[in-house]
């Protein structure tokens, strides 16, 4: 195998699937330390498609807090923590996004359980777990 520049043969260091394996290790990761803290998962990455070319919402997971609150988590994953690190990469369209999907998530239930958005920031080997990192808004 050819390594050089973009690392891997054939694996761009920006490719799709290497971002994708990357993000797909955080989420693992980050499921694993949050089940750890006695969080139980409900789902994983929950889209909203809003059209063939348009950007819905994507929860990377839900999970039921042990007093029963759902808890959507986006899970961001830095190697350095340049430029602010993982949780500062959450920018306000994110936020919309995250609150559209969990708007339509929370429509199969006729009584909608407490619910908070967290965002778990993965900086190289630091884990930062930020509870209620933002609201419905």
């Amino acid at each position: 195998m050819v390594t050089g520049r973009w690392g891997a043969a054939g694996a761009g260091a920006g490719s799709k699937a290497g971002t994708k394996a990357r993000g797909d290790a955080a989420e693992d990761r980050a499921l694993a330390w949050l089940l750890a803290r006695g969080l139980v998962l409900v789902e994983r990455n929950y889209r909203l498609a809003r059209g063939p070319h348009a950007r819905g919402g994507e929860i990377d997971l839900v999970l039921r807090d042990r007093d029963g609150t759902l808890v959507f988590v986006e899970v961001r994953a830095r190697q350095r923590a340049d430029h602010g690190g993982a949780a500062a990469s959450v920018g306000a369209t994110k936020r919309l996004r995250l609150r559209l999907a969990a708007r339509h998530y929370l429509l199969r239930f006729a009584s909608p359980p407490p619910c908070r958005f967290d965002v778990l920031a993965i900086d190289g080997e630091q884990v930062e777990w930020l509870r209620a990192a933002f609201d419905e808004g």
